[in-house]
């Protein structure tokens, strides 16, 4: 855009925002014409679109966002964006005029969701429409204005299709399948953006039609192909720090909610001592998702968790025993490959939780038992 195009621009702008009216083809006209300024049509039809991205979007992200194959963009002041879209994070060309123009996008995201984003609360972390998640932070705290954006992608992945992918290895997909047939509960884990979600997707996808879901999510990006699911959400404080919901609470108020398969997308806090009693009380057959590195990480991850919850090592492997039967482990290469690398075992030996794997696989997809 060259600069007179973007004078024309930040002109408009104010004037839009003055009058509190939309930036629709035909007000925009009206206010270049009102402000004295020429455009042709083609000129008209790519402000119009720019400023209707930058006052009710995601502004120059907004190409970002139509692409189905982003799953994260992230915002390093002005001249930064970078992009996930499933082979690692790469730069590219997309700037803002200016750190101020990232600073008020992210306090509109922000607002959007009953946020407030400014000197006074220079960090956020919010839920957008469709189940963006945002997070945004100020200087000084970080060195540049940073905004980041996980999209989840809700197209209903299936077992099969990520067999087809490389995400799971042939033979692995029988085994997953089993431990859905058999109502054996598992936890998926890995790290950020390995995959839990789309794996779990596909997974609550494989349960009999006839059984009932209850998906219990801090933000919701779950959306398995599945006839009977029930999506419970917390909820933060309002402006006055009352009325917030906590993962802690719905895990409780599911129980009540017949659920033949009890699932939280993400286990992070003290609501795994919920959980894990819920699945000592006859719940069998469910799952959620856990950060660790490895699927032997996965008791030393939970009894951190449960610390939180007032409940000490000892306590916590008498439910995990009796409680969680299996660990679908994800991993991710550095070029970005998202795969299932162990299904394995929870088992008690010798008084001591142990996790066995049953099957590893390879970067290279080669299947070892």
């Amino acid at each position: 855009m060259s600069r007179p195009d973007v004078d024309i621009s930040a002109d408009v702008r104010r004037s839009l925002l003055l009058d509190a009216r939309p930036p629709r083809a035909q007000t925009v006209r009206e206010v270049v014409q009102a402000r004295g300024h020429v455009i042709d049509d083609a000129g008209l039809h790519r402000l119009t679109s720019s400023l209707a991205a930058d006052l009710q979007g995601f502004g120059p992200l907004e190409p970002l966002l139509s692409d189905p194959m982003v799953t994260d963009i992230a915002v390093n002041g002005a001249a930064e964006v970078w992009v996930d879209d499933g082979c690692g994070m790469r730069a590219t060309s997309i700037r803002f005029a200016d750190d101020a123009s990232v600073r008020r996008l992210a306090q509109r995201l922000a607002s959007s969701a009953g946020r407030r984003f400014d000197d006074a609360a220079p960090y956020v972390d919010a839920p957008l429409a469709h189940g963006v998640r945002l997070h945004a932070i100020l200087p000084p705290l970080v060195d540049r204005v940073s905004l980041v954006l996980r999209v989840p992608r809700h197209r209903g992945w299936m077992l099969s299709d990520l067999v087809r992918s490389g995400m799971i290895a042939r033979g692995i997909d029988e085994i997953l399948r089993g431990l859905i047939a058999d109502r054996r509960t598992f936890l998926v884990t890995g790290g950020t953006g390995s995959g839990k979600t789309t794996l779990l997707n596909a997974l609550l996808a494989a349960v009999p039609a006839h059984e009932r879901l209850v998906v219990v999510e801090d933000t919701r990006e779950l959306a398995p192909q599945h006839p009977h699911a029930v999506f419970l959400q917390t909820r933060p404080p309002n402006i006055e720090g009352a009325g917030a919901v906590s993962l802690q609470d719905l895990v409780r108020q599911t129980l009540r909610m017949r659920p033949d398969r009890l699932v939280v997308g993400e286990v992070r806090g003290p609501e795994v001592v919920d959980l894990l009693t819920a699945f000592n009380t006859g719940h069998d057959g469910g799952c959620g998702t856990v950060h660790a590195n490895s699927a032997g990480d996965l008791i030393p991850r939970l009894e951190a968790l449960a610390v939180l919850g007032g409940v000490h090592r000892e306590s916590l492997h008498r439910l995990v025993a009796p409680a969680i039967d299996a660990v679908v482990h994800l991993e991710r290469t550095r070029g970005g490959r998202r795969f299932v690398s162990a299904v394995a075992s929870v088992v008690e030996r010798s008084g001591q939780l142990c996790v066995t794997p049953e099957v590893t696989v390879g970067e290279d997809g080669v299947v070892l038992r």
